[in-house]
């Protein structure tokens, strides 16, 4: 579960049920996502079994992306809660605004932390 949490697993997931991908084609699908972070969120993802990484002799060198069986047995779960958030998120929203104005539209200020000794 711990591997699935953050912005970037679920969303890589979500453009490779497709088919696989090459590096280029995921960073063009988000172009938000630094370089970097999506060579992080990649071997994580390969590490954890849910992506297989493909290497291609030859120049240049091309190295293609896909989902194993346990990444594509995720994407009908991430479906589901796709499909759960459109029909939950206004009225969540909604909640949350409300709660916000209740307030004040401000958040409670915290105590001060203990004094050290």
């Amino acid at each position: 579960m711990q591997v699935l949490s953050g912005r970037w697993p679920t969303l890589l997931i979500y453009y490779l049920k497709e088919g696989t991908k090459r590096f280029s084609d995921l960073r063009r699908d988000n172009p938000t996502i630094s370089h970097r972070m999506l060579t992080l969120e990649l071997r994580k993802l390969e590490l954890a079994g849910i992506v297989r990484r493909t290497d291609f002799d030859g120049y240049p060198r091309r190295v293609e992306y896909g989902l194993t069986a346990s990444g594509r047995a995720l994407v009908p779960l991430l479906e589901a809660l796709g499909d759960w958030w459109n029909g939950n998120a206004a009225p969540l929203e909604g909640s949350a605004m409300a709660g916000a104005s209740e307030s004040g539209g401000t958040c409670e200020s915290l105590p001060d932390p203990p004094a050290l000794a």
